[in-house]
């Protein structure tokens, strides 16, 4: 993959747009100073999460003898199931009631933007990209995540909570032709490594 349809894959991946009325709820409580001094560093721990398997990710794989076509496959099936609750979402998913506590690491930085999706797919493509495309992505789909969310309240006005979710679904449909794609290539390595 480029740079940049990688960068668009994870940019994807971390659902900025879907999380917006989450990090909302979770965040209503407080000034709107200390909402985007916890927005900036909740990503950057998510950033940091996210890096931090692209160096151990594919190391602690190989000491599990995990192969790339699990990889692939576990990560497309992750990735559909996460992507078939942003086309579908439930009830259950939805925060009814901000925390009396400021959120630290988690919900926000994991599992909101540093999900299993995303670190399933830095751990595939770790694999298949060079060092320097990789980190590119990352910080490329980081940054578009960072804009998004520490302007969720604009877009929020600008969209409206019926705009927010129209575009959260578009995002799973385009995101469940990427599971879809990654399933079928692990099938695929799987097959070959098989038959050859």
């Amino acid at each position: 993959m480029s740079l940049f349809s990688l960068a668009f894959s994870l940019f994807l991946l971390m659902d900025s747009v879907g999380n917006i009325p989450l990090f909302l709820v979770l965040l209503k409580n407080l000034e709107p100073k200390r909402q985007r001094i916890i927005i900036i560093r909740e990503l950057i721990i998510a950033l940091f999460v996210i890096i931090l398997f692209v160096f151990l990710g594919a190391k602690l794989l190989d000491f599990l003898q995990v192969t790339d076509c699990a990889i692939e496959i576990s990560g497309g099936v992750i990735l559909f199931l996460i992507c078939l609750k942003m086309i579908f979402p439930s009830d259950e998913n939805k925060i009814s009631s901000p925390h009396k506590q400021e959120p630290f690491i988690v919900p926000l930085a994991i599992p909101l933007v540093a999900g299993p999706a995303v670190l399933a797919a830095v751990i595939v493509h770790a694999k298949q990209s060079d060092f320097f495309t990789m980190i590119g992505a990352i910080f490329i789909a980081w940054i578009g995540s960072l804009i998004v969310l520490f302007f969720s309240s604009y877009l929020r006005n600008i969209l409206g909570w019926r705009g927010l979710a129209a575009l959260e679904r578009l995002m799973g449909l385009i995101l469940i032709i990427i599971s879809v794609q990654m399933l079928l290539t692990g099938i695929q390595k799987f097959v070959t490594s098989c038959v050859f």
